[in-house]
């Protein structure tokens, strides 16, 4: 056996033998795929807000984590391997903190970038002294504005081999979004918006990582969160530039002006403070171009959060509940919270096709993807990828073999969490790679052209 179920099922909380489902759920084929091991008393390595934890060039895999030390290690594969090439790097993080993630991408030159262990501190930002090198140049600045106060930066590829990076300048309750751009040409960075998203001094913005569509245009989705209290996060908000950065638009194409403020931003879904609703979940674009925010909040008079679906329709917004959930529970404090569920990832299929990704102590503890392919997202098919539950562990994936090739491919690794930013006594656990070729009711991911 990989761990010992039934104590991992009590150390979680979860009665032996306890499995809810909806509906009887069809057994999947799976790969789990060793790499190492890692940090596992927080979920620093297992947040969705990773953006990425796996990414992949030119058929070579990359991949990141902490190890029990919470040494930065890095490694590589080629695709369909079982081999990792593993190299412990210089740095290391602040492993008590699940804020304090580490984020990959590599450039069209092939070359990985890195930025780790951020909760309000000063840019930690590296990258490869070569192209396909695991070996990292000492700390380097961006663009050496608003580098004081780093939290949550994402990464995101662009079709011409540039990044984007988006991350928070300031605190929760207080933060501004700042976008930066690199140049794989003349290797520089330069902000592309210094704020983005502005939070006055009253607010932040929590923002999902930006999504470039098939088209060139740049995604953004957020909510707003009035103080440190998760309890204040509210409302589901968006902003469209159709061209690199230079103009932004709603969803409608009227013009928004920058930075986007309470005052200007596009609500399209509104959600009352107090609802449960969870920050800095995910959203795709499907092959029309149309943005999908996979959330969930407590609809009104329910004590119990429900997983949704938020999409732009080409005239308006819409949501769909994903599922049934019979557990309450409350959303509020300050800090990480252990929330019995995931925040959910969400992919976009073929034609209509939507997948959701999330971990719910409801399902049993383990890995669930969710599917539907009609046009109305209705139709919520369930299927099982990990039956034995992964602790506090929340889905990040491979975006470059999900797009190109139609595979999920999952961080995948137990971890623990405690409330605020306190641990979990659990030792060290193996991280892997889950690959899975959806097959849920014949329906496929995306597939694009090789690069």
């Amino acid at each position: 056996m990989r761990r010992p179920a039934l104590l991992l099922l009590l150390a979680l909380g979860i009665p032996a033998g306890c499995m809810v489902t909806r509906r009887p759920q069809p057994e999947v084929a799976v790969r789990l795929v060793a790499v190492g091991d890692g940090w596992a008393r927080s979920s620093v390595n297992a947040v969705i807000f990773r953006s990425h934890s796996l990414v992949t060039h030119d058929r070579i895999q990359y991949i990141a984590w902490y190890d029990g030390e919470g040494r930065m290690l890095l490694g590589k594969r080629r695709l369909g391997s079982d081999h990792w090439e593993i190299r412990p790097t210089r740095y290391t993080g602040n492993v008590r903190d699940a804020h304090n993630a580490i984020s990959i991408a590599v450039d069209g030159r092939g070359v990985v970038h890195v930025a780790w262990d951020h909760h309000g501190q000063p840019l930690n930002y590296a990258r490869g002294i070569a192209p396909g090198s695991l070996e990292l140049t000492d700390r380097l600045p961006m663009t050496g504005d608003r580098e004081d106060e780093v939290t949550y930066p994402q990464f995101t590829a662009l079709p011409d081999g540039g990044l984007l990076l988006l991350y928070r300048a300031g605190a929760s309750g207080r933060g501004d979004v700042l976008l930066n751009r690199w140049d794989v040409a003349s290797r520089t960075w330069r902000a592309v918006a210094h704020p983005l998203i502005g939070g006055e001094g009253a607010r932040n913005a929590y923002p999902n990582p930006l999504v470039v569509d098939g088209r060139g245009g740049w995604h953004v989705s957020w909510v707003w969160r009035e103080t440190p209290d998760v309890a204040s996060n509210h409302d589901i908000l968006y902003a469209f530039s159709p061209d690199q950065g230079r103009s932004w638009r709603t969803s409608a194409g009227a013009p928004q002006t920058l930075p986007v403020t309470a005052e200007n931003a596009e609500v399209v879904w509104r959600v009352p403070q107090g609802s449960g609703l969870i920050n800095q979940t995910s959203m795709a674009v499907n092959a029309r171009g149309r943005p999908l925010i996979a959330t969930y909040w407590r609809p009104a008079g329910s004590e119990v959060p429900q997983y949704q679906l938020v999409w732009f329709t080409g005239s308006g917004w819409r949501t769909s509940q994903i599922g049934q959930r019979q557990r309450p529970f409350r959303l509020e404090g300050e800090g990480t919270r252990r929330i019995p569920l995931s925040r959910p990832l969400v992919l976009a299929g073929d034609g209509e096709a939507v997948y959701v990704v999330f971990r719910d102590e409801e399902q049993g503890g383990g890995i669930t993807a969710a599917c539907a392919p009609d046009a109305a997202h209705s139709a919520w098919r369930f299927v099982q990828l990990d039956r034995q539950p992964v602790g506090l562990w929340e889905p990040t994936h491979d975006p470059v073999v999900w797009a190109r090739d139609g595979r999920l491919h999952l961080f995948h690794q137990l971890v623990g969490q405690g409330e605020g930013e306190t641990l979990e006594e659990v030792p060290p656990q193996r991280v892997s790679v889950l690959e899975w070729s959806p097959a849920c009711g014949g329906m496929a991911g995306p597939r694009t052209p090789a690069k």
